[in-house]
């Protein structure tokens, strides 16, 4: 699976447990929080300033190394 920015963040969490430290050390540290079951990942680093095509790098970055 490759994580997109049209991804919902509640949905890119259960695709591996990994994921959620990589999006807290992005910045991303509303994981908990009634956004991320209907915030996009795109949305969601807008709102916090964040490069989405870096953090999405870093996310299908880990994927493949569990490949």
């Amino acid at each position: 699976m490759t994580v997109t920015k049209d991804m919902i963040i509640g949905d890119i969490i259960m695709i591996d447990e990994g994921i959620a430290p990589i999006l807290m050390a992005s910045g991303l540290h509303c994981l908990g929080c009634a956004m991320a079951s209907g915030e996009t990942l795109e949305e969601a680093c807008v709102v916090h300033g964040m490069d989405c095509d870096t953090v999405i790098a870093d996310l299908n970055k880990y994927l493949e190394s569990k490949n």
